[in-house]
């Protein structure tokens, strides 16, 4: 299983993704503050809603549907890949990114039942210096602990994609290439078993 490859801190920060949201790279905040109504801001109540929706069942049927539609998972499963991603061959990137949703999709709905949400907080939007939007958040469970969330949305076409989340101060796509990598290299660098294991 690639999940024993994880530490406990790793552990505890990917199951806040059940709650927290999608996966990217991290880059330096320019802090030009936006509007509260910001085009961002609309977008990732809508990511919420979506999400809520899915937690409440709890189900890889369930998440599947959202992480498909607003995560950017053709850059979040390169990304992941790391020094390997050149082993990946064009007649598996589809695959490979349909694996990438179901491991996200079957890992909330796993670790769901740890975190139940009372409500989310949206708060401010900013823009970094490589243009894309970090907007701040705060996710209060029904044990009434509360964590930081931070999004980032790239501009994609007309709308955004979700590209990482940083829950507590963790970049989750980041802990999500340490996962992939290790299983890789323990592999000998076989990008295919990988894909083989994501879409079991």
């Amino acid at each position: 299983m690639i999940s024993n490859h994880v530490s406990e801190d790793r552990r505890r920060a990917l199951r806040l993704f059940v709650f927290a949201g999608l996966g990217g790279m991290v880059a330096p905040l320019n802090s030009a503050a936006l509007g509260a109504e910001h085009p961002a801001i609309v977008y990732i109540r809508k990511v919420t809603a979506d999400l809520f929706a899915a937690h409440k069942q709890g189900t890889v049927s369930a998440f599947l549907p959202p992480i498909q539609r607003h995560a950017d998972i053709e850059a979040i499963a390169h990304y992941s890949l790391g020094q390997y991603e050149s082993r990946l061959s064009p007649g598996q990137r589809q695959r490979y990114y349909q694996g990438v949703a179901n491991f996200m999709a079957r890992y909330f709905a796993d670790q769901t039942r740890h975190y139940r949400i009372a409500k989310w907080n949206i708060g401010e939007a900013s823009q970094d210096r490589n243009g894309d939007m970090l907007i701040d958040s705060r996710v209060t469970l029904m044990n009434g602990q509360s964590y930081s969330v931070v999004w980032r949305l790239a501009k994609r076409g007309k709308g955004y994609k979700v590209t990482d989340v940083k829950v507590a101060g963790f970049s989750l796509t980041y802990f999500q290439r340490g996962l992939f990598v290790s299983y890789i290299r323990e592999k000998k660098g076989d990008v295919n078993q990988l894909v083989a294991v994501l879409n079991r």
